[in-house]
């Protein structure tokens, strides 16, 4: 009985050894490949996750998985369902987007540089544009009409109320502390190389024999802040609205274009039309960049362009990060570098290229408007100059014939 006990208990012990060598061999068999099991979880994660902050997740979801594969294959299962869960949240603005830009004409190099430096960093890595530019009125009413856009940038403030009088953008669009306003500039009188006409500031637009071009306030925001600024020089001069009207009617009398945009506007003075052009000093200085034969002239009494952009509610969230770069120090850096003045002067020490004096290129006018302090608002000024049927400028631009 004890040697058939012995017998039993040896017996025992070994098919007990044989088991534990076979559990011993399938973990090591685990333990081999669940690094490569999981490692296409992670790869996959980052490839699609590599501007969201997933990468701290990805690492950990990496090594969860390598330490504990030993453990059991169970174990393992779960480092890859960990790993492989990942990925969804990291999708929810990360990887490739592409975002619909809708914006006025003359922003567009500024716009480009700006899109190229946001999809340079990790908030924007994956992001392309497909870019719509116009006559700011025309842009807005194209998004109205259902033109895709995720991010509009207008010439003026009214052609984003439009938008949300529509329900496509928040009420609280212009909430912020720049209140929606992401680039601003001056209006500029530009002349032909060598300023033939001795043109020094308004005044001397209204003399005879000088031929205005500017864009038409009909379809055109920049045209709009150009009158404006026409017509509140004579008050900031100590002349009256009566002296206002008067001027204006001068000046249309001498307008001989009046394109669809500032674009357009430039383009036909640079063809030959005309001996001066209303602009944008942005406009002005962009065009010297790119080798165009002008010279421009900031008057003593001008108005400061305020341009606004927001995000439409349905719009993809990386719309979001990117207006927010747009009023970076980054953002506002490309804006300068290509002639905007930045949003509260907030970018300074820039050479900018093409500017009358590239190491100081923006002058401080002796009086500058304001929309806001001179004119009311834009809901005010919109009405009182632009309304179709009963404005200042409306009325002035028929009288004179000076409609399109």
């Amino acid at each position: 009985m004890t040697n058939q006990a012995g017998r039993a208990r040896r017996g025992t012990l070994l098919a007990l050894g044989v088991t534990g060598a076979l559990l011993l061999a399938a973990c090591g068999s685990d333990a081999k490949t669940a690094p490569t099991t999981a490692a296409p979880a992670v790869s996959t994660a980052a490839s699609t996750a590599d501007s969201s902050g997933a990468t701290t997740a990805e690492s950990t979801a990496a090594s969860t998985g390598a330490s504990t594969a030993g453990s059991s294959a169970e174990t393992t299962a779960t480092a890859d369902t960990a790993a492989a869960t990942d990925v969804t949240p990291a999708t929810d603005n990360s990887g490739p987007v592409n975002l619909n830009l809708v914006a006025f004409s003359t922003p567009k190099a500024a716009d480009g540089a700006i899109e190229a430096a946001f999809a340079a960093t990790p908030e924007g890595a994956g992001t392309t544009f497909t870019e719509s530019f116009g006559a700011s009125g025309d842009q807005s009413r194209a998004v109205v009409s259902g033109l895709s856009a995720d991010v509009v940038h207008f010439s003026l403030e009214g052609d984003v109320t439009r938008l949300v009088k529509e329900g496509l953008v928040a009420d609280d669009w212009n909430a912020g502390p720049t209140k929606g306003i992401v680039s601003t500039s001056v209006v500029v009188i530009a002349v032909r190389p060598g300023n033939p006409k001795h043109i020094t500031g308004w005044d001397d637009l209204v003399k005879d024999g000088v031929q205005i071009v500017t864009p038409n306030p009909g379809s055109s925001g920049s045209a709009r802040w150009n009158i404006l600024a026409a017509y509140g020089h004579v008050l900031a001069t100590g002349g009256t609205e009566d002296d206002a009207k008067a001027y204006l009617t001068k000046f249309f009398t001498n307008t001989v274009a009046l394109p669809g945009s500032g674009r357009d506007a430039t383009t036909a003075f640079l063809a030959g039309t005309g001996d001066v052009l209303i602009s944008y000093e942005n406009e002005a200085i962009l065009s010297r960049q790119s080798g165009a034969a002008l010279d421009y002239v900031v008057p003593d009494q001008t108005i400061l362009i305020e341009n606004p952009a927001a995000v439409l509610k349905d719009a993809n969230p990386r719309a979001s990060s990117f207006l927010n770069f747009m009023l970076s120090d980054a953002g506002q850096t490309e804006f300068v570098k290509k002639g905007f003045r930045s949003v509260g002067n907030s970018i300074t020490g820039v050479q900018v290229d093409g500017a009358n004096d590239p190491a100081k290129p923006f002058p401080t006018p002796a009086k500058l408007l304001t929309i806001g302090k001179d004119f009311g608002g834009w809901p005010a000024a919109a009405d009182k100059f632009f309304n179709e049927d009963t404005g200042i400028v409306t009325l002035i631009q028929q009288q004179t014939g000076k409609t399109s």
